[in-house]
């Protein structure tokens, strides 16, 4: 935890938000992130995801079954998606959301948002073209070959 904080000061620094996460299996570090949102001006560039993207990078795999994620924040709703699709095993957290909303990031807005029904969300979500678009899925369940995840 304690290079989780240290990454999260390092990104403020070198004007990324205040963010930094790392993950490991016992002792040892496989992967480091840093926010860096505002340095490569993506929106998905959590410290979170930024680590989960090294760790699979450097393991070839996207499965990180039997690994850890520390962080210096409770993950957002997106990185926690990412942590879930990742199989990770465990999340390690400092600070809570709410003391991110205090310091003006909105993580709580959009749990909020998840609770909603999606016709009564902020963002309008309208579902179009269903039987079209299931065309890809029914491929996809019929392939023999595929690689779950």
């Amino acid at each position: 935890m304690q290079r989780a904080i240290e990454l999260s000061i390092e990104s403020i620094n070198s004007g990324g938000g205040p963010f930094g996460s790392v993950i490991a299996k016992g002792d040892e570090i496989i992967a480091e992130g840093m926010n860096r949102v505002t340095v490569f001006n993506d929106p998905t560039a959590h410290g979170e995801i930024t680590a989960i993207r090294q760790a699979c990078k450097k393991l070839n795999t996207f499965d990180l079954s039997g690994y850890e994620l520390y962080s210096n924040c409770e993950p957002c709703p997106m990185c926690l998606s990412a942590i879930y699709w990742s199989h990770i095993d465990k999340v390690y957290y400092a600070n809570t959301r709410d003391d991110a909303h205090n310091i003006d990031f909105l993580d709580t807005i959009i749990y909020a948002e998840l609770q909603k029904n999606s016709k009564e969300r902020k963002i309008p979500m309208v579902q179009i073209m269903r039987e079209e678009g299931l065309k890809a899925f029914e491929i996809w369940d019929k392939k023999t070959d595929k690689i779950k995840y």
